[in-house]
């Protein structure tokens, strides 16, 4: 993004930065279960991919807390690094919803003190259903209750199912919870249907079946500068390792050096200039400087509309502003109703 000192269109509301974000939750992920403190033993675990970490999730983690309450103990995620099916079956493995760090973040949010996120290799995956209960529930975290959905499936081959896992608890002395799934509308909140959504644009309906906005992060590369040369400078993001929302223009967030703007997300081709590669633009409500070769983190909040061709540059610019108009109007509802 190139560095500007004209006025911008929304010097009017002189935006100079969000709030400074909440410091990250890392340090209460472990990579090994030989990391997790003793502390963290004989309290409640649930175990699971957790991606994207959405509604029925948070519903399952209350219960997660109140287990571990009446056990004493720490509330506790096992959860995979990568999902399973990346290793099992490459071709079929979905998109991510989240990465590691954005998990743990959301998780701590909701009450979670400890998430293990395992590196998947094939030796955990080869783990009959009772060596997994064995190794992992019981010896490892010494778990005294043990929280899940209806689905939940473990050990090889996806083997061990619920009625395995009741005996394996009732054999153990762990008490078993099983959470119904939340619905939204007439259909099961699931991580399947939120990349659905998100890959058709409709960020407005993942972002109510999310418990936070849809965040993608990436890196700021060198773009054509169309934009700077249009006064509306963007920060060109590569290299993103999430699942990426359909084509079209966006409202949102961007998160950079601690601080969050009101943003303005373009997703698609520039056919106004007969350009047809993707690209993924973001225009910094109110930003002045560089952020080339920086990490930068984007939540979207509303789709704005379809990307299709303008009559002339004229026209594309007084789309562009009002454009920004209503993505900084959109961040300002959402700053005050939940902030970030």
């Amino acid at each position: 993004m190139q560095p500007h000192s004209g006025p911008t269109s929304l010097d009017e509301q002189a935006w100079r930065g969000g709030p400074a974000r909440v410091g990250s939750k890392a340090d209460r992920v472990y990579r090994s279960l030989d990391d997790v403190p003793p502390g963290f033993a004989c309290g409640a675990v649930a175990i699971g991919n957790f991606d994207g970490v959405h509604r029925g999730h948070a519903r399952l983690v209350e219960r997660l807390r109140q287990k571990a309450c009446a056990a004493g103990g720490a509330v506790t995620v096992f959860t995979f690094d990568p999902h399973p099916a990346v290793l099992l079956r490459p071709e079929a493995a979905p998109h991510p919803l989240t990465w590691v760090e954005r998990k743990v973040e959301l998780l701590a949010d909701l009450g979670v003190d400890a998430v293990v996120a395992f590196p998947t290799d094939l030796a955990l995956l080869q783990l009959s259903p009772r060596e997994f209960f064995d190794r992992i529930v019981v010896d490892s975290l010494g778990a005294k209750a043990v929280v899940e959905g209806p689905n939940f499936r473990f050990g090889r081959g996806r083997a061990g199912d619920i009625p395995l896992l009741r005996e394996f608890c009732r054999q153990a002395g762990v008490s078993l919870d099983i959470v119904e799934p939340l619905l939204d509308g007439d259909a099961i909140i699931s991580s399947s249907r939120i990349r659905e959504r998100i890959r058709h644009g409709d960020v407005d309906a993942a972002g109510r079946m999310l418990t936070k906005p849809y965040r993608v992060r990436g890196m700021v590369t060198h773009g054509a500068r169309r934009g700077g040369s249009l006064g509306f400078p963007t920060a060109n993001l590569e290299a993103v390792d999430t699942l990426a929302p359909g084509l079209g223009v966006y409202a949102g967030w961007a998160c950079t050096a601690g601080r969050t703007w009101p943003a303005a997300i373009h997703l698609g081709p520039n056919p106004t200039f007969g350009e047809q590669g993707f690209k993924f633009e973001v225009h910094l409500i109110g930003f002045s400087g560089s952020l080339y070769g920086q990490p930068l983190e984007v939540d979207f909040l509303s789709r704005l509309r379809d990307i299709h061709p303008f009559g002339s540059v004229q026209d594309l610019t007084r789309q562009l502003q009002a454009d920004l108009r209503t993505a900084f109007e959109i961040a300002q509802s959402w700053q005050k109703r939940a902030p970030l």
